[in-house]
C-alpha cells in the first residue's frame, strides 16, 4: 500500500494529490490512497496510526506531509518519496500562530504554540537510512529553505529544479521517476 500525505492547509483534493492517485492508479497491482490529516500535530498523527496498520510500500509526502512521510519512514523502515519538503515545521510554522480557515474542506482551525512544541517532538534527529529517500526540491521555493533539506537529507536520491516554487512546477511530470522509486523492489 501506498500513501500520500499533502502539506499543511491542503487536501487530499489538492492538485499533486489527484495526480499522484491518478497516476499510480493506472498501475497494475498498485493501492494508494490519500489521507486528509487534521491540522494537529497529535490528531494527524492519531489518524495516521489508525489508517497505517502494516508497513506501507512507501510514502509520497509533500511540505509538511514530507515531514510526516519521514516520521513514519523511520517508523516503519519504509521508502518515502519527498516533495519541497518541511525539514523543522515547528521553525516555519511558529510565524503562523492564529486562526485559519480552509477553502476546500470548510474547516476552521488554529496553529498555536505547543503544536509547534508537538512538531519538534516527532522530529527524528538523524535519519537511519538515508538512501530509503528520494527528495524532489525546487530552489524557487518561496515557503522552504532547499538548502535545509540538501544538508538534513544527506545520503539521500535528489532532484534539484532550478527555478519552480513551493507547488513543484511541473510535478506531473516526474510521477514516472517516483513510482519507479516506491516501486522498486528493497
Amino acid at each position: 500500500m501506498l500513501y500520500y500525505l499533502h502539506g499543511f492547509a491542503s487536501s487530499s483534493q489538492s492538485e499533486k494529490a489527484r495526480l499522484t492517485v491518478d497516476y499510480f492508479s493506472t498501475l497494475p497491482g498498485v493501492q494508494i490512497t490519500a489521507l486528509d490529516l487534521p491540522y494537529t500535530p497529535d490528531a494527524a498523527m492519531a489518524v495516521l496510526a489508525q489508517q497505517i496498520t502494516a508497513p506501507p510500500t512507501a510514502i509520497i509526502g509533500s511540505s509538511l506531509g514530507g515531514f510526516l512521510a519521514t516520521v513514519l519512514a523511520e517508523h516503519y523502515g519504509c521508502r518515502a518519496c519527498l516533495i519541497n519538503p518541511a525539514v523543522a515545521p515547528h521553525k516555519v510554522l511558529a510565524d503562523y500562530i492564529g486562526d485559519y480557515h480552509h477553502p476546500v474542506l470548510q474547516q476552521r482551525y488554529q496553529v498555536r504554540t505547543e503544536h509547534m512544541t508537538q512538531l519538534a517532538s516527532l522530529m527524528p534527529l538523524t535519519l537511519k537510512r538515508p538512501e530509503q529517500y528520494f527528495v524532489l526540491l525546487q530552489s524557487g521555493d518561496e515557503v522552504l529553505d532547499y538548502r535545509q533539506a540538501l544538508e538534513y537529507y544527506q545520503g539521500a536520491r535528489f532532484e534539484l529544479v532550478e527555478g519552480g516554487d513551493h507547488s513543484f512546477v511541473g510535478y506531473q511530470q516526474n510521477l514516472a521517476k517516483i513510482a519507479e522509486f516506491c516501486l522498486q523492489q528493497p
